[in-house]
């Protein structure tokens, strides 16, 4: 079930950007073959991101291996891999190598830096590529340093989801033209073009490059978080005068009596009005106030309670799968729904029913587990 039934994907398997780019194509019904190192086990017990997919054990550093993986590429859509630039190569399940078995495939590659430029085969992780992509510096408050947006930015935004993208859109392509290719998916330009609209706001002069004093990184009154009376969040972002004037009246604030919304040079004093008007309610009863009013105010949920409130109740945004409450697939298809994810695969599950897809003899896996090639 979903858009992409019919579509197979190998996904060699890693951590971060590479598994979250296969949920979401299995999520959307590819089948994803992953390929673990045997005898592996996951690093996170309940890794969800492992959903709806089979896992296949193969040691890649066998001649073995590699052409067990070249035998999958044979009928398969796509490759993806998450190695440094060269690895792959050296394992024997390079580009080259796959688009000479399969011209059709598509072979996708995510990585911090890109498979060129002066620091291709650095380490990192998600903080250093938004670091010098420019995205972190305008995150966080005014008078701090900046604040590591967890890793949703260069590892899942900026990585996994711009995997995801250049793979449907060279399949696309392959699919009209009968050629595969590469899709280089570095996390460091995902990070960089999820900042365009504020290149432009600052090339307009309407961005200054200090954190806390622009518009939508926490500097205007009305795009902030405010503490309520018993030390929980609402977010504030009604930015259009409209919702501005229901801000005030669900706040009980008289606009004549307080400076104009766009006079930045009494924005911290707006922010002192609001932030003592926020004080005097407990979350939940502003939450009351504000539910009927089209303000942009809201609560501001943990983890643990966005599963339970009532619109995300209502749209089924969180799914429980086997006693595991996580996101349900997204987005939603009207003309082709999406099964409910399957739970998390454990590393080497679906060996030997992999291979016999392959047409590989009982005799010929037992012979392969026997040399170490299999788990």
């Amino acid at each position: 079930m979903g858009p992409l039934e019919g579509i197979r994907v190998i996904e060699i398997a890693g951590i971060g950007p590479g598994p979250f780019c296969a949920m979401m194509l299995a999520d959307l019904g590819a089948d994803v073959i992953r390929v673990e190192r045997p005898g592996g086990h996951s690093i996170v017990p309940m890794d969800l991101m492992n959903r709806s997919r089979r896992s296949l054990g193969i040691n890649l550093k066998t001649e073995g291996g590699a052409q067990l993986v070249l035998d999958l590429v044979q009928n398969a859509d796509v490759l993806m891999e998450g190695f440094r630039p060269g690895v792959a190569e050296r394992l024997g399940i390079g580009p080259e190598v796959c688009l000479k078995r399969n011209p059709k495939l598509v072979y996708g590659r995510i990585t911090g830096w890109g498979q060129d430029g002066p620091l291709a085969q650095r380490a990192g992780h998600d903080m250093n590529y938004i670091a010098v992509a420019g995205a972190l510096d305008p995150i966080g408050a005014a008078n701090g340093p900046p604040i590591p947006p967890l890793n949703l930015v260069a590892d899942f935004g900026g990585g996994g989801m711009l995997l995801a993208f250049g793979i449907l859109a060279a399949v696309l392509n392959a699919q009209r033209t009968g050629e595969g290719q590469v899709v280089d998916a570095a996390m460091i330009d995902g990070a960089a073009i999820l900042t365009t609209m504020f290149h432009g706001l600052r090339a307009s002069g309407l961005w200054q490059d200090r954190r806390g004093v622009n518009l939508l990184d926490g500097g205007s009154p009305f795009y902030a978080v405010y503490e309520t009376r018993d030390e929980k969040h609402m977010s504030v972002g009604p930015i259009e005068p409209k919702f501005y004037l229901q801000f005030l009246a669900g706040l009980g604030v008289d606009p004549n009596d307080i400076p104009g919304q766009y006079d930045q040079s009494q924005w911290p004093e707006l922010k002192r009005i609001f932030g003592e008007a926020f004080k005097g309610k407990t979350r939940s009863e502003w939450s009351d106030i504000f539910e009927d009013l089209d303000a942009c105010v809201y609560p501001v949920l943990s983890m643990g309670e966005a599963p339970e409130h009532h619109h995300n109740a209502a749209r089924n945004t969180f799914v429980r799968i086997d006693g595991t409450i996580q996101p349900a697939p997204a987005p939603r298809f009207l003309g082709t729904p999406t099964a409910p994810p399957t739970p998390p695969c454990q590393p080497g599950q679906h060996t030997d029913e992999i291979l016999r897809e392959l047409g590989l003899s009982d005799a010929h896996v037992q012979s392969l587990r026997d040399r170490g090639t299999i788990g």
